[in-house]
């Protein structure tokens, strides 16, 4: 359905609107409808000047025509917008609807396809690269980059190890899960790997993917012209996640005792926006883009998150705010979905702004900038651990253990989650998997795993298997201290096992 006049003339100009005064600059008009087509579509208004005054189009039956002519003899793959002609007030204007398209890549044919595909990017239209124009026809054949397979490679080319330890004990990863899971594919009668195996698994993933990593930033002011400090983080892609949080983490206090913050589980950053930010871009971005890793920059007012690679095709950033899913990495959210990093497709933008709702922060930020997508966090120019109830301080939930209400147990100090774990741990070691069937979950969860890593940290349980913290036969068990946590009126003493 199209969109009345009255509302696009109200808008501003951006990835699905666009303004023309007159069809003077043809090039430029026919780089809007390329781009337009090659991504989320749009609304193109001829007959408006830059600061959306109606001005009219002269003679607006010989201008459709030549419009229509010049669609028709400058764009390849054939291009069929909604061309029509519209009165307001007093004033002739044509209003050039434009469909993502199926055919895509479209381009110039004047240049060819090599130098004719555009894309859109905010208000402006940007010339496409080889990698994209690749993604674009990869996407309209339905074909997903990280499910191509990798014919030169073996199983033997991935950390299947590292696999398990991350899927636990109760995931057997045979032949036929790793089939299920698409990290390896039939290639003409031999298993190989696909691309999203070798990105998560893959023993020599940077060999491949050079650019398959993070880059952590924390700068002095608001701007990048001070780091203070910086760390590039080569990790499989599951424990990026971790990785990039204990940097900010490292970072979050402003020379806080960082020690008495993790004891009081208390930050001056919301960790769980930061958690879905960092998820989010590591499952959506571009692999196949050259030269742009992944940026965390950490800012006195603000944290960014850049991942390589625009939206996807026909999305766009109103479509992630309603929770729009649309997968670039089918294999990889595939895996971050049974590992639990992300409990359904599409939930996680939602998250962040509901969150920052919540905290009482500034709506987040989405843009493409140049070939990369940024979603920015805004933190509280004051929070510290003094304020507890501030903007942007996190406890609870924000830091990454459910509350009560949120993880099905009842409230209060003495039925937390905590101490309801401790409780199971008295009768005998249990696994996680063990814990989260005690708890009433069908299986471990993110907020588990953070609130089984604080106990350990804090000497309240131990591993029953300490040399191998990743072995199938892990267990944990109540330490001496945690018993003394379950009975506050005992007396001191007694060393941890």
């Amino acid at each position: 359905m199209s969109q009345p006049i009255e509302q696009l003339l109200q808008s501003p100009e951006g990835k699905t609107l666009e303004f023309k005064r007159d069809l003077s600059s043809p090039r430029n008009l026919l780089k809007t409808l390329v781009a337009f087509a090659n991504t989320a579509g749009g609304y193109l208004l001829v007959g408006v000047d830059d600061e959306r005054q109606v001005v009219g189009v002269a003679q607006p039956l010989d201008e459709e025509e030549r419009l229509a002519n010049l669609i028709s003899d400058s764009i390849a793959p054939r291009l069929v917008p909604d061309i029509e002609l519209l009165n307001h007030a007093g004033k002739d204007l044509l209003r050039v609807q434009v469909f993502p398209s199926g055919l895509r890549p479209h381009y110039l044919k004047v240049e060819g396809i090599d130098r004719g595909v555009y894309v859109r990017l905010g208000s402006s239209s940007r010339q496409a690269g080889p990698e994209l124009v690749a993604e674009l026809q990869r996407s309209a054949a339905g074909v997903v980059f990280d499910e191509l397979a990798m014919p030169a490679l073996t199983i033997d080319d991935l950390d299947l190890d590292a696999a398990r330890r991350w899927f636990g004990e109760h995931h057997v990863l045979d032949e036929k899960a790793l089939l299920t899971l698409r990290l390896l594919v039939r290639e003409q009668g031999r298993l190989v790997p696909t691309k999203g195996a070798v990105l998560l698994f893959g023993k020599q993933r940077e060999l491949h993917f050079p650019d398959a990593w993070v880059q952590c930033g924390r700068f002095a002011g608001t701007d990048k012209t001070h780091i203070i400090d910086h760390r590039d983080i080569h990790a499989a892609l599951p424990d990026c996640v971790e990785q990039v949080l204990d940097f900010l983490k490292k970072h979050a206090m402003r020379g806080a005792d960082f020690s008495e913050v993790r004891r009081r589980d208390v930050w001056s950053i919301p960790l769980l926006m930061l958690r879905e930010a960092v998820i989010n871009a590591l499952v959506h971005a571009d692999y196949s883009q050259v030269g742009v890793p992944m940026r965390v920059a950490f800012f006195d007012d603000r944290i960014e998150v850049e991942s390589p690679g625009i939206l996807v095709p026909g999305l766009t950033v109103e479509d992630m705010k309603l929770g729009v899913s649309s997968l670039r990495n089918r294999v990889i959210a595939r895996v971050f979905r049974e590992l639990n990093l992300i409990e359904q497709w599409g939930s996680g933008v939602r998250r962040i702004f509901s969150e920052a709702q919540a905290l009482g922060l500034p709506e987040p930020a989405i843009v493409e900038v140049g070939m990369r997508l940024r979603l920015t966090v805004y933190i509280a120019a004051q929070a510290g651990v003094e304020s507890e109830a501030g903007l942007g301080v996190e406890s609870g939930v924000e830091s990454g253990v459910e509350s009560g209400a949120e993880s099905g147990v009842e409230s209060g100090a003495e039925s937390s989650i905590a101490e309801q774990v401790l409780q199971c741990l008295q009768a005998a070691p249990l696994s996680k998997s063990a814990i989260a069937h005690a708890l009433g979950k069908a299986k471990p969860n993110r907020y588990l795993n953070e609130l089984m890593n604080r106990l350990l940290e804090a000497g309240q349980v131990a591993y029953t298997v300490p040399e191998k913290p990743q072995s199938r036969l892990q267990r944990y068990r109540l330490t001496a201290k945690g018993r003394r946590g379950l009975l506050p009126a005992s007396p001191e003493g007694g060393a941890d096992e």
